[in-house]
C-alpha cells in the first residue's frame, strides 16, 4: 500500500514527529520537484533540518535501483506532499531486559605448564 504524504501530516499517522525516519522507503516523482522527471526509489537515512520553504524538505539517501540496492548516496530537496511512501522503516523493538541464556560464557585459558 502507498500513500501520499501531505505536507501537513500529522505526527499520530506515523506514531511520531511527523517527519520521515532512517529506512523510510519513498517514491520521488515529479510531483516532488520538477527535477525527477523520471520517478525514482529513495531509501530515507535522515530529514535534514535546514530552513527550507513550507511544505518542501531536505532528504538525505540513497537512490535505488530497479532490484532495490543502493546505487547513489544524495540530498534531494523536494516537496512533502510529493513524496509516496513505499514502505515505512521497521519499528525499533526495546531491548531484551533479561540476559539471554544461551550466551556462550567466556573461560579463562589453561594455565600451561612451567617444566617439562
Amino acid at each position: 500500500m502507498t500513500r501520499h504524504l501531505p505536507a501537513d501530516r500529522t505526527p499520530t499517522e506515523r506514531g511520531h514527529d511527523g517527519q520521515l525516519r532512517a529506512g523510510d522507503l519513498v517514491r520521488v516523482t515529479r510531483r516532488a520537484s520538477v527535477q525527477f522527471h523520471r520517478s525514482i526509489m529513495f531509501r530515507v537515512i535522515r530529514e535534514l533540518d535546514w530552513t527550507t520553504y513550507d511544505g518542501w524538505v531536505w532528504l538525505d539517501g540513497y537512490q535505488l535501483d530497479i532490484q532495490g540496492h543502493a546505487v547513489t548516496r544524495r540530498s534531494i530537496f523536494v516537496q512533502r506532499a510529493g513524496l509516496t511512501l513505499v514502505r515505512a522503516a521497521p519499528r525499533q523493538t526495546a531491548a531484551r531486559s533479561t540476559p539471554n541464556p544461551t550466551r556462550a560464557v567466556r573461560r579463562q585459558p589453561a594455565a600451561l605448564p612451567t617444566h617439562w
